[in-house]
């Protein structure tokens, strides 16, 4: 267990690209306290294409950077990452807590069910890999759960096509067969997908619920960081630091909109 003198350390959350940064923007609102370093892989991004084995070596390799950033906490804020890697970085972490946005998702969906079907939608890879729905039965074995890959919701969001003509016909025609089956909870089971959150209200309408996997994991951490005693006290100013593998400029475009702020400066890193 991480001593409660380690309190001051940041909390590492990392990403194959841009998306952990809805993470990053809940911990900073839910925990203000907090240092926090965000790795963006975005030299090789997109891992969703990749094989198991490079995805792992991947996440292996950002584990270890963090790692040597002295983090108190790793946060695994990709899905396609938690659906194939997240024993890697637990290995590696050793008694270092770590959490992922998968995990995080599946807790909240099944707890906000109500004896309903929970709707997952999420990419190929993360909907192909099975992952929700095998955390969410094995929290729940009677809960029916609805997948659906949205692989257009991604560059759509990434274009600032939010509120577009566009993305809300692609909206309605991904979730038509997940509605079809009257589920009570839909999981956004991508990091992108928050920015998207107002839509995707309209499209599903009051009775069914947004699991939004940014904010429970923000959750998730905050009640772990109390249960272990590591959580922060420190009232100064907090710092922030956002590490990436290529093209900065980009990531600091697209970026400042996922994190709702100026994100200073970026450091690009070399392997």
């Amino acid at each position: 267990m991480v001593s409660a003198l380690d309190s001051s350390r940041p909390i590492g959350v990392f990403d194959s690209g841009i998306g952990g940064l809805t993470v990053v923007r809940a911990l900073m609102e839910r925990l203000p306290l907090e240092r926090i370093v965000y790795f963006g892989d975005t030299a090789r991004v997109p891992y969703g294409v990749k094989s198991v084995a490079t995805i792992e070596h991947f996440t292996a390799q950002i584990t270890e950077f963090l790692l040597q950033q002295d983090v108190k906490m790793l946060i695994v804020a990709c899905n396609t990452m938690a659906a194939v890697a997240a024993d890697v970085v637990r290995r590696l972490a050793r008694d270092i807590p770590v959490l992922d946005v998968i995990e995080a998702g599946a807790h909240a969906a099944v707890a906000e069910s109500n004896g309903r079907g929970i709707g997952v939608i999420g990419t190929p890879t993360t909907i192909n890999s099975n992952a929700y729905a095998r955390r969410i039965h094995a929290l729940d074995p009677g809960v029916r759960v609805y997948s659906q890959a949205c692989p257009l919701f991604v560059p759509l969001v990434e274009e600032g096509w939010l509120d577009h003509p566009v993305t809300r016909l692609t909206a309605q025609e991904y979730l038509k067969p997940v509605l079809a089956e009257e589920v009570g909870s839909l999981v956004l089971g991508c990091t992108h997908y928050p920015l998207l959150k107002p839509l995707l209200r309209d499209v599903v309408g009051p009775g069914v619920r947004l699991v939004d996997s940014a904010i429970t994991t923000a959750e998730l951490a905050a009640a772990k960081l109390m249960e272990l005693g590591i959580a922060s006290t420190h009232a100064g100013p907090t710092a922030y630091r956002f590490v990436v593998t290529d093209v900065p400029l980009r990531f600091q475009t697209i970026g400042e909109r996922f994190l709702g702020r100026s994100l200073g400066t970026v450091e690009k890193v070399e392997w």
